[in-house]
């Protein structure tokens, strides 16, 4: 049995984590805030531009545009957004498990462009290479951020160098949901029922001025508008999932605390009477 003195050390040593452990919450609590405001006002913008897109693609019939068309390359782009820190529960671990057990994404033909170093750090472990590196966007992601990284890999893809392009994500519910993604953003697929819907209509798509001209300011602002989507959502799922673990490490360490008191008061309970025997013992031998 432990000592009263080793007993005292881990409960102090215990109280301590906790402190760390609910300044943690409270830091993420106020951070959560802020990011959730800005990722439920994103949300439906970045949905309405997926849904919209594949739609009007899906009714434009078959059209001829870099974009559009599957590289011969078969290397696949995969823009992982994690974080740069730890403590967040499976926030992480569900991201990278979402790429590593993806049967589309073999691991000799996956490019990552990692956003954020923990994905970047399990993902390099794991034998993939990592194309580029742009963990600091992940701090403050800013519209021109995603527009940048949107630029450097429609540049890679229609230069032949990848032939797919995809994004994985946390998708942000709410304060105590969030679900991991892996979206294929290029080339489009479509909804079969909208195409069978188009056919039978024989409605086709009109672009003015022309298609090329059309989809050449089209495709970069959907393709941008859900990378922007996917860094504030990850944001956002990122401090609550830290919020959600500081929490339960605060509710752990009071429990511990708790055992740990109880033990205590047990062994200075069992040293005072074994020192009352001993007392009394001496006193009879006197006598």
């Amino acid at each position: 049995m432990a000592s009263m003195r080793d007993i005292k050390r881990r409960k102090g040593s215990i109280q301590s984590t906790q402190q760390i452990t609910k300044a943690m919450k409270l830091v993420s609590t106020v951070k959560l805030q802020k990011a959730k405001n800005r990722a439920e006002q994103t949300n439906p913008y970045s949905n309405y531009m997926y849904q919209t897109v594949t739609s009007m693609l899906a009714k434009s019939g078959t059209i001829d545009h870099p974009y559009l068309r599957k590289g011969e390359s078969t290397k696949k782009a995969v823009v992982v957004i994690t974080s740069n820190r730890g403590l967040a529960g499976g926030y992480n671990s569900n991201v990278v498990k979402l790429v590593t057990g993806s049967e589309d994404l073999p691991v000799d033909d996956v490019e990552i462009y990692a956003i954020g170093n923990k994905g970047k750090e399990a993902l390099e472990r794991r034998g993939y290479e990592i194309k580029e590196d742009g963990s600091g966007i992940i701090e403050s992601p800013s519209y021109e951020d995603a527009a940048a990284l949107c630029k450097q890999i429609l540049a890679d893809y229609t230069a032949g160098e990848i032939g797919e392009i995809y994004l994985a994500y946390t998708h942000f519910k709410n304060t105590v949901s969030h679900e991991p993604k892996l979206i294929k953003l290029l080339p489009v697929e479509f909804d079969e029922e909208e195409i069978g819907q188009a056919a039978e209509a024989n409605v086709l798509m009109n672009y003015e001025p022309n298609e090329e001209e059309a989809l050449d300011m089209i495709i970069p602002k959907y393709v941008t508008s859900l990378f922007y989507g996917a860094l504030v959502e990850a944001v956002a799922s990122e401090n609550g999932a830290r919020m959600q673990a500081m929490d339960s490490a605060t509710s752990n360490a009071e429990e511990m605390i708790s055992d740990l008191t109880l033990k205590y008061n047990r062994a200075r309970q069992g040293s005072i009477t074994q020192e009352l025997t001993e007392i009394i013992a001496g006193a009879s031998a006197i006598s």
